[in-house]
């Protein structure tokens, strides 16, 4: 069991003695396309923690639902913060608070690779290092992981195929139907409305599966690094 929320003190303390790392998902709340659910940043981002977990040792905070960035605030059931104040506020306090309670790794790790919310942690984890307390923070995020020929999307084959290989039930590409895409993508009237990316419903050049393994596995390669 590698949540933190499901554990007891006892339980949180012996995990942490084995590898004193605790990865910190980070996701949104926000639209992506009818044939995902609005949490799919926050959802790959946890678990793709928690598979790197088992290979890495330490443990899963819950995932933050807030995002920044992106320039897409107005679609429908997204709710992006406006600057990074309040998101870095949470993640300095949390980073602050994990250090009293000994933790020497984090991992701020995001599935909304906006490039403000890249920024955000980039700045945040050399700001916090550079005062030279603990825990030493590291920031990576979904989109810095290399898949081949699955170059990172919002809510395109890359991000579809990633939530398949993650979870079941979630997905409904029927919801795209058919029509060929032609109209453009930010407008509702089209089939694909809000894809930035590949079209979801071609068929991967790389299995859910394989590209599950291959983004834990560069996951959990950044969190054994020094």
């Amino acid at each position: 069991m590698r949540q933190i929320e499901r554990l007891r003190p006892a339980q949180i303390e012996a995990a942490l003695a084995d590898r004193s790392l605790i990865y910190l998902p980070l996701g949104t709340i926000e639209w992506h396309c009818h044939h995902l659910p609005v949490g799919l940043d926050a959802l790959t981002a946890h678990r793709l923690c928690l598979l790197a977990a088992e290979k890495t040792g330490g443990l899963v905070w819950p995932p933050l639902y807030y995002g920044t960035g992106g320039g897409h605030g107005a679609f429908p059931w997204t709710f992006m913060m406006p600057d990074r104040a309040e998101i870095e506020a949470l993640l300095t306090l949390t980073l602050k608070r994990l250090g009293q309670m000994g933790v020497a790794e984090v991992i701020l790790f995001s599935g909304h690779f906006a490039d403000t919310q890249l920024q955000m942690i980039d700045e945040l984890a050399e700001g916090w290092n550079a005062q030279g307390q603990s825990p030493h923070a590291k920031a990576f995020a979904v989109n810095r992981t290399d898949a081949p020929g699955l170059p990172p999307d919002h809510a395109g084959l890359f991000e579809t195929t990633l939530l398949d290989g993650l979870t079941e039930g979630l997905i409904n590409l029927a919801a795209l139907g058919t029509s060929a895409d032609q109209i453009d993508r930010f407008d509702p009237a089209s089939p694909l409305w809000g894809i930035v990316g590949t079209d979801p419903r071609i068929k991967p050049p790389l299995s859910a599966e394989a590209l599950v393994q291959h983004v834990t596995a560069a996951l959990a390669d950044m969190a054994g690094r020094g």
